[in-house]
């Protein structure tokens, strides 16, 4: 895929662009550092790239930090982490304080019961009075164990209830840090976890397929009718992904116009017509407004697919398929394109292949 600041003449691995720009400037490889500097080297000029521009040439982790909380809302889980870690520390510790109360009286329940068990068996006659007397304080220490016992089992369950709280926090905090907040589909953060699962075992290589898909000449679509009818764009084709795809798929919006499909279990042929029949879906959409009706003409997509079995990791992968994506443009857009078609072979003989 072409960055906007590229010339048409040249290809350009986006992916690769973005770890030689961190790497120039020093900056740590971290997911969300990663997510800053690919919206800035694959879109068009904005307040982001203006953000980071500022930074000059030796950007600390705290200043680029303070650009992911103001840009990417999503990127707040640390401090969500560290609050929901701090709330499960103080509510273990009031449950551990709970248990060892009722150890406690319980334990005193025991002695009482044990002497006035052994102050009975020392006499010989009991008085009615001292008879009395004894039921009366074991009566007592018994209510008093059962009134602490319905205490703690109910503060228990009220404990429960908050650390249930707190777990579907962090369960929720999990999803949106992995979704993408405009077409609430998977982003870049889940896609590079995805596409490493590949790699992990024989199986994921000879079985597993990546398709990247691309918005052609969207960069004129904002410039035309406005940002918000780009951002309607971007949810209806994700929406049409979303709808066009088996269980054996997964589907992210990896950067500005750009989607990424992981296909398991099927042929190059079979990728390839999955991927031909999301293209042709896209170009017979209708793209226009709901409310003003305004029509804004056709919308179409560039993909490029490889197998996993033609590369050798998963950034191996993502350039192949982004290579393959790039042919599609430069050969007139909304068109599949194969890697092993552009290397001239059908594939290696990955039944052979034995993992290190």
């Amino acid at each position: 895929m072409q960055p906007a600041v590229a010339s048409p003449e040249v290809t350009t691995d986006i992916a690769g662009t973005v770890v030689a720009t961190m790497r120039q400037l020093g900056v740590l490889g971290l997911p969300r550092n990663y997510e800053i500097f690919y919206e800035v080297l694959s879109g068009p000029t904005s307040e982001l790239s203006l953000a980071v521009v500022g930074l000059g040439n030796r950007p600390t982790q705290e200043e680029l930090d303070a650009i992911s909380h103001r840009f990417f809302a999503h990127n707040h889980g640390q401090s969500v982490v560290e609050q929901a870690r701090d709330v499960l520390a103080q509510e273990l510790e009031d449950v551990a304080s709970l248990l060892r109360s009722e150890r406690t009286h319980m334990e005193k329940y025991g002695r009482i019961l044990d002497e006035t068990s052994d102050g009975l068996n020392s006499r010989s006659a009991i008085s009615k009075d001292l008879l009395q007397k004894v039921v009366s304080a074991v009566s007592m220490a018994t209510t008093s164990t059962i009134d602490h016992s319905k205490h703690v089992a109910a503060t228990l369950h009220d404990k429960t209830a908050e650390l249930e709280s707190v777990k579907s926090t962090l369960e929720e905090y999990k999803r949106l840090a992995d979704t993408d907040p405009l077409t609430q589909i998977w982003n870049r953060r889940a896609f590079d976890k995805e596409i490493a699962r590949i790699y992990n075992s024989d199986r994921g290589i000879l079985f597993n397929a990546l398709i990247l898909a691309d918005i052609d000449r969207f960069k004129d679509i904002n410039d035309r009718f406005g940002h918000p009818v780009g951002d309607k764009i971007l949810q209806q084709i994700a929406d049409i992904f979303r709808t066009s795809i088996g269980a054996n798929m997964f589907v992210a919006r990896t950067g500005g116009e750009e989607f990424a499909l992981i296909v398991e279990g099927v042929s190059e042929d079979m990728t390839f017509e999955v991927a031909d029949r999301i293209r042709l879906l896209i170009e017979q959409t209708s793209f226009s407004s709901s409310q003003t009706g305004a029509n804004y003409g056709k919308v179409s997509v560039s993909m490029g697919v490889c197998m996993a079995s033609e590369a050798d990791s998963p950034e191996d992968l993502y350039t192949k398929a982004d290579r393959a994506l790039y042919r599609s443009k430069v050969e007139g857009r909304n068109k599949v394109t194969r890697h092993s078609v552009m290397a001239g072979r059908t594939g290696k003989n990955w039944m052979l292949y034995k993992k290190d």
